[in-house]
């Protein structure tokens, strides 16, 4: 079955909670209760082997590693890569400077070869409706 890695913002956002009871396909959700090399390399080996990485941000995010792994996965796997930015995530929104930025971060990834979607109902229809790769089983003879 299709497979779509769910990165992108934590820090209390709760955009995943939103996306995954509608999705059609199934999901690797990232967050843990406890982050540590175990939970670091599980979703390095889910970044790798889901059909689709997608990647969320928001303005509840505080560092910027979200940023370099959205821009990273456009160059490297511009196919399966997803990615959309949150103007507003609960009583946060980015500023003007910040919406600048992400456009910016949006150009980029459109041009490196991924795909880019307005708001989460976008998502959730392209994760629901898009083509599957279709895996042929093995001839017996």
């Amino acid at each position: 079955m299709p497979k779509v890695f769910l990165g992108g913002t934590v820090n209390g956002s709760k955009w995943r909670n939103y996306v995954m009871p509608r999705l059609h396909i199934d999901y690797f959700d990232p967050v843990v209760e406890e982050w540590n090399d175990e939970a670091y390399q599980k979703e390095l080996h889910e970044r790798e082997h889901c059909e689709y990485c997608l990647y969320v941000l928001t303005p509840m995010m505080k560092g910027v590693y979200s940023v370099a792994e959205v821009v990273d996965d456009s160059n490297k796997r511009p196919k399966k890569t997803l990615f959309c930015f949150l103007t507003k995530d609960g009583d946060k929104e980015f500023d003007a400077v910040q919406i600048k930025s992400m456009n910016a971060v949006t150009k980029m990834v459109i041009a490196n070869g991924a795909k880019h979607f307005e708001n989460l109902d976008e998502v959730i229809s392209f994760l629901n409706t898009a083509p599957r790769k279709i895996r042929h089983a093995s001839p017996t003879y």
